[in-house]
């Protein structure tokens, strides 16, 4: 079977999945086949130039056009418009791919969440990141028992794209719009990664920062209120004992994209960042220190299908192996993981540290 596949949004997310559905069949040829059949968009003019590079058949400025005509939609909008289109899909058998955070507001991922229960559909919430080979092996050597009890977790997503004051406003600095700052946009990836790896959480405590109360709109340089957070951090206990210790940030001088996570047991550690893709440090449990190995043999999650040992891959990779995994559940019906429900979860801690913020104190979740 060929599924019909429909975009609502055409930015970056938009590309990331578009090029991973144009890699699928190259690349891993037991893939679900599928065509890109609709994208929806605004703005008619932007919406042609990305039917056209990513291969799309038609374009529509209504998405309820795209859940007629599709087997698979992927929601990739702002924050606020994931819950309407995710919804009418599934309640019309449609599966949904929605990118991350889940919603705006907690109540609204709970309706998502309802919606998914009560649907016969995959709903999927797109965290990347589990899909990253060093992530995956990561993963793997905790199931595997090699670090032994898993006693601390360490998270830091930190950027600098806003990092200077004059940097323009954009829809994640509008509280209406994306509901959170950094917790919720790469607070969510690493507290998804935190849950995966360790277990849930248990309680946390939080503070936001904003840094910025104002940037210039980009249409016309007029000063825009900022009312989302710049930066968070948090503490973690999980229900396993274990502690975490996370922080994020848009406004982190000379940070491009530091992604990393460590895990510490009694047996081992091992930790990553992004930044160095395709390499790992672990520990091992008869190691004396952290040795850096690369993560590119074909025994290592994924990269079978890629390159010979040593050739890296890259960031855009980790979207075709995240399609591959959800086509696939689509095509055996089994859960995909992580859907509504682990993004709820992880929702749930974002808008515990945001209410921990506002108390000044520990929050049960």
């Amino acid at each position: 079977m060929t599924y019909d596949v429909g975009f609502v949004g055409y930015g970056l997310m938009g590309k990331a999945h578009a090029n991973a559905l144009a890699r699928l069949p190259m690349f891993f040829p037991d893939a679900p086949a599928t065509n890109r059949r609709i994208i929806a968009g605004r703005n008619e003019d932007a919406l042609a130039q990305a039917a056209d590079r990513y291969g799309f058949d038609r374009t529509t400025t209504a998405w309820r056009d795209v859940i007629d005509e599709v087997d698979i939609l992927y929601n990739l909008t702002p924050n606020n418009l994931h819950p309407e289109p995710s919804i009418a899909a599934l309640e019309a058998g449609v599966h949904v791919l929605c990118e991350k955070p889940l919603a705006s507001t907690l109540d609204a991922a709970e309706g998502m969440v309802e919606a998914a229960a009560d649907a016969d559909a995959q709903a999927a919430c797109a965290f990347n990141y589990r899909y990253v080979p060093a992530v995956a092996l990561m993963k793997r050597l905790v199931e595997d028992g090699a670090l032994g009890e898993i006693r601390h977790f360490r998270g830091t997503y930190l950027q600098d794209f806003q990092a200077d004051p004059e940097d323009p406003w954009i829809w994640r600095n509008d509280a209406d719009v994306a509901g959170y700052g950094r917790v919720g946009d790469v607070g969510a990836h690493t507290i998804d990664l935190a849950r995966w790896l360790v277990g849930d959480i248990e309680r946390v405590a939080g503070t936001l920062s904003r840094f910025v109360e104002e940037r210039p709109h980009p249409d016309d340089a007029t000063p825009t209120p900022v009312t989302t957070d710049d930066a968070y951090g948090a503490l973690l206990r999980f229900e396993s004992g274990a502690q975490g210790v996370i922080e994020g940030s848009r406004v982190a001088t000379a940070h491009k994209n530091t992604n990393a996570i460590e895990l510490v047991g009694t047996e081992g550690a091992v930790r990553y960042d992004v930044e160095r893709f395709n390499e790992l440090e672990l520990r091992g449990a008869d190691d004396r220190g952290f040795q850096r190995i690369s993560v590119t043999e074909p025994s290592d999650p994924y990269m079978d299908a890629w390159w010979p040992a040593g050739h890296g891959i890259g960031w855009e990779h980790s979207f075709v192996h995240e399609n591959y995994e959800f086509l696939t559940a689509i095509e055996t019906g089994e859960r995909y993981e992580p859907d509504f429900a682990d993004a709820y979860a992880v929702q749930s801690v974002v808008d515990a540290v945001v209410k921990s913020d506002e108390s000044g104190s520990w929050i049960t979740i």
